[in-house]
Order: C-alpha cells, then sequence, then structure tokens
C-alpha cells in the first residue's frame, strides 16, 4: 500500500478499463464507506450521499447514459459518443455516483441564514473531497478511474431506476477497472504561479 503522498502522486485519469478486479467487492464496499464516514463537510453537515454499482447495475447506468444521449446528438456524433462510452466506462468492473442531499443543504440555509450563499458550495467542497478520496483509494487498490460528468442529462432516470431519493442531486460518476494502458504525460503549470509562500 502506498503513503498517502505517493498515493496522490499517482492518481491519474484512465480510459482504457477492464471489467476485473483485483479486491473483493466487500473491499470495494469498504474503501467507500470509509470515504463517507471519514471526509470533513462543512457544520458537520454530511451531505455527500454516495451510489456503489457493480456488474449489471454498473452496465444499466451506462446505457442509460447512451439512451439519454442518442435523443439529443446526432446519428453520426452518437457513434463516437456510443464507442467512448462502451470503451472507457461501461467496459469497467463499476462505477462510484456522487450525490448531494438539497435537503441538508437547504436545512443549513434556513439554520444560518447569514452563509445561506455559501453551503451550497460549501457542499460541492465536500463531494470533491469524497471524490478524491474515493478516486485515490480505488486506484491504491489497483484499479483505473475517472470522473464524468452527465449530470443533468441523465439525473430524472438514475433516480427513477434506482428509487432514490429526488432531493438527491447528482454531482458526478466514477467509473473504474483494471487498467490497460498507463496514462499520458501528465504537464504540470509552474508551482511558483500556483503557491505563494510568507515567512
Amino acid at each position: 500500500m502506498s503513503t498517502l503522498k505517493e498515493a496522490l502522486a499517482h492518481r491519474r485519469s484512465y480510459y482504457a478499463i477492464t471489467n476485473k478486479s483485483l479486491i473483493t467487492d466487500s473491499e470495494i464496499e469498504d474503501i467507500v464507506k470509509f470515504a463517507v464516514k471519514n471526509i470533513p463537510s462543512a457544520f458537520n453537515s454530511q451531505t455527500t450521499r454516495v451510489v456503489l454499482l457493480l456488474g449489471e447495475q454498473h452496465l444499466k447506468l451506462w446505457n442509460i447514459v447512451k439512451d439519454t444521449l442518442r435523443k439529443i446528438v446526432s446519428e453520426e456524433a452518437f457513434k463516437a459518443t456510443e464507442k467512448k462510452v462502451d470503451t472507457s466506462f461501461a467496459a469497467g468492473y463499476g462505477s462510484v455516483l456522487f450525490f448531494e442531499d438539497r435537503t441538508v443543504v437547504e436545512g443549513l440555509q434556513k439554520a444560518f441564514p447569514t452563509y445561506h450563499e455559501k453551503f451550497p458550495i460549501w457542499s460541492q467542497h465536500t463531494s470533491a473531497m469524497h471524490q478524491l478520496a474515493i478516486w485515490t483509494m480505488l486506484e491504491d487498490a489497483g484499479f483505473g478511474a475517472s470522473l464524468q460528468h452527465y449530470n443533468p442529462l441523465i439525473d430524472e432516470a438514475v433516480i427513477a431506476e434506482w428509487g432514490l431519493p429526488e432531493n438527491w442531486e447528482l454531482v458526478a460518476q466514477m467509473p473504474f477497472g483494471i487498467p490497460l494502458q498507463e496514462p499520458g504525460k501528465k504537464e504540470f503549470n509552474p508551482l511558483e504561479e500556483r503557491v505563494r509562500i510568507f515567512k
């Protein structure tokens, strides 16, 4: 197992993945549950909701994506889209769906009106931390993953398919599987332009 710094450093986007796993489904569930339990949130609001889809349930998600996109893009454009979905996302072992609970956010807005405008932003921060944590731990377990955003196009169909609360707002989708190839080289902007230190 990597140190946290090592795991963060090698976390990348993988688009060529297979439907294989080096760990048990139970261990994947533990990764998700660990993140949901331990990732911080503003006011300890715990607004993030996560759905783990494996096997046929994972494939259902990407069929929903294709069915949705087929209705709104040209036939020619859909061919490329379908290939991308089938080879980069549906080909994986599973998917993690990230939601934020609007009811909790709205309750905080009412309880603390001074921060009314900030709670939706802080909610997104919480989701982002969950995404990074789960992504990093999945990769450390041998998976490759990427973060996708087919919301809001698929929101209603996803809520209906899995009987989820309507107040859950879909934020992102993370397909994962064993990588077939290494990711491309990552370019870094100079840290001098991104970090300022005062002593």
